[in-house]
C-alpha cells in the first residue's frame, strides 16, 4: 500500500461550456401564461441557455473538460478518472462519462456517472478528492453537465421557466502541498424522493400513455423543496466549516447550487453573512442542476472573486433528496509551461488517441461482419442479438 500521509487534492483546472441559444423570460412569455416580471420576482432568473439539435450532455461536457484541461496544462492521456455528475445522461447505457472519456482522448482513464441531481457536482468532487487522498488516483476530471430542457414539461410554467442547460468542469490533482479540498459533508433523505422527480426509469418506463400523462417529465413540489433547500444549505455549510476546523468568518466565498435567489438570500441571512459573499450567476443560466456550481465557480474566477489562499464552500441540494458541501482552500495548482516540443508531443498524442479509437470501432465492425458471414461456426453468442435467428 502506498504511503498516503500528506496527500492533498487541489483544483488545478476549470472550464465551462453553455449552448449558444439564449431563451429569455420574454421569449417564454410568448408561449406560456407568464411574464418577465413574474419569473424575476420569484426566481431571479432572466434567461437560460437551451441545447439545440446535435447538442447533448456529453458534447457540452467534452467542451467544458477540454477547457479545464487547458487551464491545468494537462494532457488528456494523463487522466486517471473521469466522473460525470448528471441526471440527464445521453443514454441509460452506456454511461455518459465513457463518451466523454472517448471524446477527450483520455485513453488511460476509468469513467463513471454519478447521479445525485443538483448535488451531483459536490458529491463528485468529494469522491474524487477521497480517491486522490487515498492514493488510488493522481488526476481526476470532474464534470457537472445537464440537458435539463430535454426532461421538461414545457406547458408547466412552475418548472420549465427554472431550468437551463450547460456544463462545468474541474481538474483535481494530487499534491504534497497542504490545501485543496479540506473537508466534505454529504447527506440524503430518501423519504423526500417524490418531491423532485423525473420519471425515466424502470418504475416509470417510457410508454405512449406515460408521455401523454406527463409522467416522464420533471415534477416538483416547489414549496417543500424551498423549505428543504433553505434549511439544508445553512446546516451543510456550518457542518463542513466545523469539520475543517474553521469559522464562518474564515470563508471568503460560498459557491452554491443556483436554484433560486430567494433561497440564496434566506441562507445568507441564516448563516449571518453578507449576500455578497454568496456568489450567484443564476440570472444568466437558470438552474442547471449538477452544472450550476462549476458554472458559477468559473464565473467567480473570471470576475476576480477568488484568489490563492481563499477558503471556498461549494454547497448543493437537490432531488433524492440529497445535499452536500465541500470546503476548498484555493490554489491555482502547479504551473506548467509547455515548450514547443511538448505542445507538439501533446498534439501528436491527441491524434494518435483519435486513430486508436477509430481502429477500435473498425475492429468491432469487422468482427460483427465476420460473424455474420461465418454464422454456421456456432459462436456461443449466436442468436442472442436482435434480428438473429
Amino acid at each position: 500500500m502506498p504511503d498516503n500521509v500528506g496527500r492533498y487534492a487541489h483544483i488545478t483546472g476549470w472550464g465551462a461550456h453553455v449552448p449558444a441559444r439564449t431563451v429569455t423570460n420574454e421569449d417564454l412569455s410568448q408561449v406560456l401564461p407568464t411574464s418577465d416580471a413574474w419569473i424575476r420576482e420569484r426566481t431571479g432568473i432572466q434567461e437560460r441557455r437551451i441545447a439545440e439539435e446535435g447538442e447533448y450532455t456529453s458534447t457540452m461536457a467534452i467542451q467544458a473538460g477540454r477547457a479545464a484541461l487547458k487551464v491545468a496544462n494537462l494532457d488528456p492521456s494523463a487522466l486517471d478518472l473521469v466522473i460525470c455528475a448528471t441526471s440527464t445522461p445521453d443514454y441509460l447505457m452506456p454511461n455518459t462519462a465513457s463518451l466523454i472519456q472517448d471524446g477527450l482522448g483520455a485513453a488511460r482513464a476509468a469513467a463513471f456517472d454519478l447521479n445525485t441531481a443538483c448535488s451531483g457536482f459536490v458529491y463528485a468532487v468529494s469522491v474524487a478528492a477521497g480517491l486522490i487522498k487515498g492514493g488510488l488516483y493522481d488526476r481526476v476530471l470532474v464534470i457537472g453537465a445537464e440537458s435539463m430542457s430535454r426532461v421538461m414539461n414545457w406547458s408547466d410554467r412552475s418548472t420549465c421557466v427554472l431550468f437551463g442547460d450547460g456544463a462545468g468542469a474541474v481538474v483535481l490533482e494530487a499534491s504534497d502541498r497542504p490545501g485543496g479540498v479540506l473537508a466534505s459533508k454529504l447527506g440524503s433523505d430518501g423519504s423526500g424522493g417524490d418531491l423532485l422527480k423525473v420519471g425515466l426509469g424502470t418504475r416509470l418506463p417510457i410508454t405512449e400513455g406515460a408521455v401523454a400523462r406527463g409522467e416522464t417529465a420533471m415534477t416538483m413540489n416547489g414549496q417543500q423543496v424551498f423549505r428543504f433547500a433553505t434549511r439544508i444549505m445553512n446546516e451543510a455549510t456550518r457542518e463542513v466549516v466545523e469539520q475543517a476546523g474553521l469559522q464562518l468568518s474564515d470563508i471568503d466565498l460560498i459557491v452554491p447550487h443556483q436554484a433560486n435567489t430567494r433561497i440564496l438570500a434566506v441562507a445568507a441571512k441564516q448563516l449571518g453573512i453578507p449576500e455578497g459573499r454568496v456568489f450567484s450567476n443564476l440570472q444568466r443560466f437558470g438552474n442547471t442542476s449538477a452544472a450550476s456550481i462549476p458554472l458559477a465557480l468559473v464565473d467567480a474566477l473570471a470576475e476576480g472573486r477568488v484568489r490563492a489562499g481563499d477558503h471556498l464552500v461549494f454547497v448543493g441540494f437537490g432531488g433524492g433528496l440529497t445535499w452536500g458541501a465541500c470546503l476548498v482552500e484555493w490554489s491555482y495548482g502547479p504551473s506548467r509551461q509547455w515548450s514547443p516540443g511538448q505542445r507538439a508531443l501533446r498534439w501528436t498524442r491527441d491524434r494518435l488517441a483519435q486513430v486508436k479509437r477509430s481502429l477500435h470501432r473498425l475492429d468491432r465492425r469487422l468482427a460483427v461482419a465476420g460473424r455474420r458471414r461465418g454464422k454456421g461456426a456456432g459462436e456461443p453468442w449466436d442468436g442472442l442479438g436482435p434480428g438473429e435467428g
